[in-house]
């Protein structure tokens, strides 16, 4: 296999001064770490604090870590954190106002946020990033809070060469391979020697390349790239049918599943808190108690709660069936005709943080089957 012009490769040893040049510019670094018993996105310093030697187990319901055979960096799948987190947070204030006699004036926040450097973005994060960005920054009016943040972050990708239990990036066409939207691209080889591959995607991330000590890759290290994404794309632990998707979901409203699901759904929200393209949010106006000052505040919320439906005389959605559907045909069928993609980008967090291991791609395919089964029944009706 040739190699891929202008593609890279460097030691191990190598990701801290690459690590260190992004710190010398300016750059604060978010990235994987252990923390609590998982591996979460927090601001690192250098390469000592990435999860070395560890990876993660995934199953509906279930996340546990432990300790690789060798010193991999990247050797996990995805944790329960988001990289939204850091583009559209938890919790940001928008505006104040101020009253002083019979004047009242108003500022947006304009704090300008620090330059974040991104380490060990995955593919469907990648993807999941692309989505957020067409729902905060298209149409007519952008969310100027997310563009400022959004026009501060620099990415350094990292492929995939594992695949977790609940993966399906291959169902929707995301991973393991990062195709665009990254400054870097690295693929972690292990065997043969701890090294990277790497690929510039932009005039910045070539620049970061030249800072340190790298080769021209090898049509060796081509081999080793396309062999490991091509394992990990074998080894995915879902399966989600998406041919005729929206049609199927809108024509089947009424299927019993929802019922199903509905009886075991808590409507706890955490599918929706972990999930990378997920946007729902409620404002909130906090007023001091002199009544001078009052600030306005933006917040994670969820479709799964009772008050997000909430109109005068009671909520839209007052069933824990109606909220499931509501979020499963949003994300997989209306999210097409808001935001040109589907909104969901295979990396699994729904099914692997959901505390009684609802599976999105279970109900897919229970609803596609009863779909088909009705089908069959009328077809021989009608004969």
């Amino acid at each position: 296999m040739a190699p891929t012009a202008g593609a890279r490769a460097f030691n191990a040893g190598e990701l801290d001064a690459l690590l260190q040049a992004l710190r010398a510019e300016g750059w604060t670094l978010a990235g994987p770490r252990i923390r609590d018993g998982a591996i979460v996105y927090d601001e690192i310093g250098g390469a000592a604090e990435l999860p070395a030697g560890w990876t993660d187990e995934q199953a509906p319901g279930r996340y546990r870590l432990r300790e690789r055979d060798d010193r991999a960096l990247f050797g996990y799948a995805v944790g329960p954190h988001a990289w939204k987190k850091y583009l559209f947070p938890p919790s940001e204030r928008l505006w104040t106002a101020v009253r002083s006699g019979r004047d009242v004036g108003v500022s947006e926040e304009q704090a300008e946020p620090p330059p974040l450097a991104f380490i060990g973005v995955r593919a469907c994060e990648l993807a999941a990033i692309a989505v957020q960005d067409r729902v905060f920054l298209g149409g007519e009016r952008a969310d100027a809070s997310y563009r400022r943040r959004r026009e501060n972050v620099l990415i350094v990708a990292v492929q995939c060469g594992e695949a977790g239990g609940n993966c399906f990036c291959v169902s929707m066409g995301t991973g393991p391979a990062a195709a665009s939207g990254y400054d870097i691209a690295l693929t972690e080889l292990v065997s043969g020697g701890h090294r990277f591959h790497a690929r510039a995607g932009s005039e910045r991330g070539a620049r970061l390349l030249s800072r340190i000590e790298t080769r021209a890759a090898t049509g060796d290290d081509e081999e080793a790239v396309r062999a490991l994404l091509a394992r990990a794309g074998g080894r995915m632990g879902r399966t989600l049918d998406t041919r005729g998707l929206p049609q199927l979901l809108q024509a089947n409203l009424e299927h019993r599943r929802w019922d199903e699901v509905a009886g075991r759904c808590l409507a706890c929200s955490n599918c929706t808190l972990a999930c990378p393209t997920c946007f729902c949010s409620a404002q909130e106006d906090v007023p001091d108690l002199a009544h001078a000052r009052s600030e306005r505040w933006r917040r994670w919320d969820s479709c799964f709660t009772g008050d997000f439906s909430y109109l005068h005389g009671g909520s839209v959605r007052a069933s824990i069936r109606s909220r499931y559907r509501q979020w499963l045909t949003h994300k997989l069928s209306a999210w097409h005709e808001q935001f040109g993609s589907c909104g969901c980008v295979g990396c699994g967090r729904c099914i692997t943080w959901c505390p009684v291991g609802i599976d999105l791609t279970e109900d897919v395919a229970a609803i596609r089957s009863g779909a088909g089964a009705a089908q069959q029944e009328r077809r021989e009706q009608d004969t």
